[in-house]
């Protein structure tokens, strides 16, 4: 198993980035501006016609860890985690985020790598101006979105 793993920290506070993680209005102002949640909890992320992620909420901890399992979506996100630790140092609150359980790493990964990166600087935007740069306002960095 690989994963995908970055830290980032943002001029905020550890209760503004964790509304960020767990609010639908939030998330839909940081990675997609089409989430909503269903009847029993489940997100929903949708990125246009390259379809979307059904994420299950497994962990809340609040101001200091959210974990998702993702239930629906491409093959290769079906049954990893994705994780978001926050933590304060000083005047930063830092966010150690994981996408854990890649059964290999394929290209696809390196992608989505980047793609989270990107994701995550939109979500310290929004938590430090009060915008972010969800899709389909993100930053394109080839013809898989």
């Amino acid at each position: 198993m690989v994963d995908i793993l970055h830290r980032v920290g943002a001029k905020s506070t550890p209760e503004a980035v964790f509304e960020a993680l767990t609010s639908v209005d939030r998330l839909a102002e940081w990675w997609t501006t089409d989430t909503s949640q269903n009847g029993d909890g489940t997100l929903l992320f949708r990125f246009g016609e390259v379809g979307g992620f059904d994420m299950k909420v497994i962990e809340l901890r609040p101001n200091s860890r959210v974990v998702w399992e993702v239930i629906d979506g491409p093959a290769e996100w079906i049954g990893t985690t994705v994780s978001f630790e926050v933590s304060s140092d000083d005047e930063w609150t830092i966010i150690l985020f994981a996408h854990c359980g890649w059964s290999e790493p394929v290209p696809f990964m390196s992608h989505c790598s980047t793609k989270w990166a990107t994701f995550l600087m939109s979500l310290k935007a929004l938590v430090e101006t009060g915008t972010g740069a969800p899709h389909p306002h993100d930053v394109q960095i080839s013809n898989w979105h």
